[in-house]
């Protein structure tokens, strides 16, 4: 009589664990569809769902998963799934929230656009259904996953990342998720490893999950952006949501340079920065670069335009503390500066993203000072040295090669030209106002200005030369000035040319 009542007591358990078995796959099927469904507020499309082992461990497999924004299946799924893989235990499973230890995506492609998911008229029944499928997943990998994102405006292509290597940790509804990520940076191309939280997920506005972390970005290639060179590397924290992230890093670029000068620089910036992560648009506040003996300080911001590809850069540059032999090293040929001093300059800045060299496209308006200028070439020089002495009326005098130059004036960059509509240099009795243009390609000055000395013409010579030049003193005065005489200035800074343009003197022009 007992071994009747154990056979039938297995028949039973046998026959409930076939039954188990038989119901099993079917609701675990409809509770991942409606799990995903309500968890996303999206229709789910499966393709194919298989229970492959129940005890002891669970393991399922799905293929061909998509999410799309209710109603409109025609349009870019929010994510796709070439294959996934669930494992847990049917514990786990049964009870809420259900638990899940590993889930293993391939092929998975993320498609995040501005305000996707919005709805206005969501009723609570559907907010109250979300409750209805609480899950956790301790462990999340999807190596090899896209992530696109799509800008607000529509005519923008979308901002590509592939994602090597992710790991996500604690993936569950209500909960941020803890990350690591691998992937490849589109522009410039390099490696960025980060690791953070990211959620919990925002259904109705992608663009509001919040999302924080550090980074490293590492053998980024600026010699994709024309006109400039170099290999950058990043590092950083950043926090916000994605509609606006807040940055906080810096840059190192040993071998930066402008590849119209060829000049190599350790270019090194501290930033703070505001991040749209839905278009890649920049607020900078502000970004304080190094290089060599030089500071620059730049407030401003990285944006896109309607019909435009690429960013448009517009920067508020500024100095107090440069060295002008620095900004020539980094702008111009040769190995030598012309000139050293100090330098402090302010200039609005905008780098339009045309398929141009940097210093075509590059537009700068502003203004500079420098202070204790020396030119470095000692012809050049000593000419100085005699147009100070001359200015003053100073005759038979040792000459002093320490004397310094100062300019300031108003400057004016586009298509690789830059134009001064105010220019002024000055040294001890001696004042030169100028206007002209300065090539960067070609390096050739065209200056026109007059050239204003203390002592009048007689005074800057001796002997004879200077009693016959007393007839015509009167002729060059002007303003209060004891000579003024109309100058210009061609060659290059190497090798400049000063001619007195006599004739225009004498007819007054």
């Amino acid at each position: 009589m007992r071994n009747k009542f154990i056979i039938g007591l297995l028949l039973i358990i046998v026959a409930g664990a076939a039954m188990v078995a038989h119901r099993l796959p079917a609701y675990i099927r409809s509770w991942t569809i409606k799990a995903l469904r309500e968890r996303y507020e999206s229709d789910v499309e499966l393709e194919k769902l298989q229970v492959v082992s129940i005890f002891p461990r669970m393991r399922i497999i799905g293929e061909g998963l998509a999410l799309h924004d209710r109603g409109r299946k025609h349009e870019l799924p929010l994510a796709s799934i070439r294959k996934l893989s669930l494992e847990g235990n049917l514990p786990g499973f049964l009870l809420l929230p259900r638990r899940f230890r590993k889930l293993q995506l391939e092929g998975l492609e993320i498609n995040v656009t501005h305000g996707q998911n919005q709805r206005e008229n969501r009723n609570q029944a559907g907010r109250d259904g979300r409750r209805l499928y609480p899950f956790v997943i301790d462990e999340v990998t999807a190596d090899g996953t896209v992530l696109n994102i799509f800008p607000r405006r529509p005519d923008k292509p979308p901002h590509i990342f592939c994602i090597t290597k992710l790991n996500l940790h604690s993936g569950g509804i209500g909960q941020a998720m803890v990350f690591r990520a691998t992937l490849t940076n589109p522009t410039p191309p390099g490696w960025i490893e980060s690791t953070g939280t990211f959620g919990p997920w925002v259904a109705d506005d992608p663009g509001k999950t919040p999302v924080s972390g550090r980074y490293t970005f590492r053998n980024a290639d600026l010699s994709i952006f024309r006109g400039i060179a170099g290999i950058l590397s990043s590092e950083g924290k950043y926090e916000g949501v994605l509609d606006r992230i807040t940055v906080q890093g810096g840059t190192d670029t040993p071998d930066f340079n402008l590849k119209i000068a060829g000049h190599r620089v350790p270019l090194k910036t501290q930033f703070n920065a505001i991040v749209d992560g839905t278009d890649g648009d920049t607020l900078l506040q502000p970004v304080v670069a190094h290089f060599l003996s030089t500071t620059l300080v730049c407030q401003g911001e990285v944006v896109g335009k309607r019909g435009v590809p690429g960013k448009t850069i517009l920067l508020d540059v500024t100095t107090s503390t440069g060295r002008l032999e620095d900004l020539i090293r980094l702008a111009a040929k040769g190995e030598k500066p012309p000139l050293v001093g100090d330098v402090s300059l302010k200039t609005r800045l905008v780098l339009p993203p045309v398929n141009r060299e940097i210093h075509q496209r590059l537009k700068l308006n502003g203004r500079f000072q420098v202070r204790t200028a020396r030119f470095t070439t000692p012809r050049v020089q000593e000419k100085i040295v005699e147009l100070s002495r001359r200015g003053q009326g100073i005759k038979n005098a040792a000459e002093d090669s320490n004397v310094a130059s100062n300019f300031h004036g108003r400057f004016l960059m586009r298509d690789g030209v830059m134009t001064f509509p105010e220019l002024t240099f000055s040294v001890p009795g001696s004042l030169v106002n100028l206007h002209g243009s300065y090539s960067l390609a070609s390096e050739q000055l065209d200056f026109q200005g007059t050239l204003s000395l203390e002592a009048r013409v007689s005074q800057t010579t001796t002997g004879l030369k200077s009693f016959l030049l007393k007839a015509i003193d009167p002729l060059f005065e002007k303003s209060g000035a004891g000579t003024v005489l109309p100058l210009n200035i061609t060659g290059t800074p190497d090798h400049p040319s000063f001619k007195l343009d006599i004739r225009r003197a004498i007819l007054g022009r």
